[in-house]
């Protein structure tokens, strides 16, 4: 077995395709620890570079008025939603679970049949952020991560956690049953519907699915009652989005029908939902991936058709999954890391180039880092108009 055989399925559509809350629609969902056995002192996710501490709440958001797209037999569109946010100055105490045991399960028979260890031993990975800590004063701007087909949104938790770090809100979505397993308030697993239909579905539908996920969940937490409790420290006029794989291009699918974000970041996904030809009223645009995306059509078709602030980078050593928590997990499950960028060095870069650009389009500080090369940086390669 190998580091492949964990991607195939998000390479395969990638590139061959081309505690309780109060309000009815939402409930805290599985922040305890109690069922998460810990891990070794090495399977802990690298500390977050900003000066905050992080908090994490979860919402369980039900969309009344759509239908599962995946299984309209299970009623109306549920999603699992982090809450990443800066937490008060002397937060401590217990960190949030990495993921649900039952989803660690569910990851490792699909993406990892062969791997003999415990679920245990994925889901005990060590995170830094507390649960439902207090936040910090002050209104941050919003940031939605959205996840690689099939996996679950845990798989982002390095770069939500960093975000967080920084200064910014983080709702880091869950899509049911295109992942190997989302696991509900009540402790029902749903698994994925879909993971062997990519081809047949397609992937511009499945974007243009989850960019009403996103705007469900931007309706939910911007409204006039919101779902979080802490809604109040959100930004609401500044506004981001950012996914890997089938998520960033479903940045872009919702950046096409959704005026409230303001920018977006593709990392190393194919645009099954091309940009339009006019463009997206020239909101800024981030290209990050790796050197494979020089063959793929719809990346110089996207950057084209880009109309406003636009950089594509390339990260050399980089592959699918550098972009994300996957070579930790791989490594953990006893797969050999094939990309020759280490996963901490990946996720560094990461972190580095996707706050930058949210920094300078959300907060309106210079960033120097996206206008050429860095001697720090020689990993990386900078395109810019």
């Amino acid at each position: 077995m190998n580091r492949p055989r964990f991607l195939a399925l998000a390479v395969s559509a990638a590139l061959v395709l081309g505690p309780a809350l109060t309000l009815p629609a939402m409930a805290a969902g599985p922040d305890s620890s109690a069922s998460v056995v810990a891990a070794p002192a090495s399977a802990q996710l690298p500390r977050p570079t900003g000066p905050y501490t992080v908090g994490r709440s979860t919402l369980h958001l039900v969309d009344a008025d759509r239908p599962d797209p995946w299984v309209p037999s299970a009623g109306p569109r549920q999603l699992m939603v982090s809450m990443y946010y800066p937490a008060r100055p002397g937060t401590s105490g217990p960190t949030a679970p990495y993921m649900t045991t039952e989803e660690a399960r569910h990851l490792l028979e699909l993406r990892a049949p062969d791997a003999t260890v415990p679920p245990e031993t994925i889901s005990g990975v060590r995170t830094w952020a507390h649960p439902d800590a207090r936040p910090a004063h002050g209104r941050f701007p919003l940031v939605v991560l959205s996840p690689g087909f099939t996996f679950p949104r845990s798989t982002l938790t390095g770069l939500a956690e960093d975000i967080a770090s920084r200064g910014y809100v983080v709702a880091l979505v869950d899509h049911p049953y295109e992942n190997a397993g989302t696991t509900l308030p009540d402790g029902q697993t749903l698994p994925c519907a879909i993971c062997d239909k990519f081809s047949s579905i397609g992937g511009s539908t499945v974007a243009g699915s989850r960019a009403q996920d996103v705007s469900f969940v931007l309706d939910r937490l911007t409204g006039r009652h919101p779902a979080w409790r802490y809604a109040r420290v959100i930004d609401t006029k500044r506004i981001g989005m950012a996914g890997h794989s089938i998520g960033g291009a479903s940045t872009a699918a919702t950046m096409a029908g959704d005026a409230r974000v303001r920018a977006g970041v593709n990392m190393d996904g194919t645009f099954f939902a091309p940009v339009p030809a006019d463009g997206l009223d020239g909101r800024p645009f981030l290209m990050f991936g790796a050197k494979d995306r020089h063959d793929d059509k719809t990346w110089h078709q996207s950057w084209a058709d880009l109309d406003g602030w636009k950089r594509w980078l390339t990260v050399t050593g980089a592959d699918h999954g550098s972009f994300t928590d996957v070579p930790l997990l791989a490594g953990l499950a006893g797969i050999p890391d094939t990309a020759p960028m280490p996963y901490e060095r990946s996720l560094a870069l990461t972190r580095a180039y996707v706050a930058a650009f949210f920094d300078l389009h959300l907060k309106g500080v210079p960033q120097p880092l996206l206008d050429g090369p860095s001697p720090d940086n020689p990993e990386v390669v900078v395109r810019r108009p």
